[in-house]
């Protein structure tokens, strides 16, 4: 499905939403460094409670936002979020603002207990509508890892977010594209959070 500000894709959704800060994918293909990382995993771990408990608390976040598909120029702003563990740790809570572009949302992480499969949801504070279906997910070796498959137009991409470097003080959140079936990736967006 094709991504706009009021289409269901958590990331996504805030990378099209939020004012001025709109990203065009066409042509991304390229791979970063950084970013190849195994998303093709046979049999990924089952999920379980707790999983996302790193996040709960205050933060600082510096967003790199890839304004130009395909090139190394990058808008770079600040931001901060509350985060909260709920229902025993099968959910995971986040507010999310950039003052200075007048931006809030809220993520919203749930674990299918029977399934095992986390999912990542999104609500745009300018909506305020669940995006629906969640991007789903595991955690593989340290690392959350939410993939999806979606649209561009008519070209079918996938769309990853990864969550990593999970310290007690610090993590990392990034969102990449791959337009070849996941073979390679371009980061479009990475959060660096580091604890209030």
């Amino acid at each position: 499905m094709t991504r706009t500000p009021d289409d269901p894709a958590r990331r996504t959704l805030l990378m099209s939403a939020a004012a001025g800060l709109a990203v065009s994918v066409a042509g991304v293909g390229t791979a970063t460094a950084d970013t190849a990382t195994a998303t093709d995993a046979v049999a990924p771990p089952p999920g379980k409670p707790g999983d996302f408990d790193f996040l709960a608390g205050e933060w600082k976040i510096h967003h790199r936002r890839l304004k130009t598909p395909g090139s190394d120029d990058w808008d770079v702003f600040e931001g901060e979020a509350t985060c909260w563990t709920l229902l025993g740790g099968i959910g995971s809570v986040e507010e999310l603002r950039i003052p200075a572009r007048n931006f809030s949302g809220m993520g919203l992480r749930l674990l299918d207990v029977e399934k095992r499969v986390w999912s990542d949801f999104w609500v745009n504070a300018k909506s305020g509508v669940l995006a629906a279906p969640g991007m789903p997910g595991h955690f593989i070796d340290g690392a959350g890892v939410f993939v999806a498959d979606e649209m561009d137009g008519d070209k079918p991409i996938k769309v990853r977010g990864l969550w990593d470097r999970i310290t007690p003080t610090s993590c990392r959140w990034s969102q990449a594209l791959s337009y070849d079936g996941g073979k390679t990736w371009q980061d479009t967006w990475r959060m660096d959070w580091t604890r209030a």
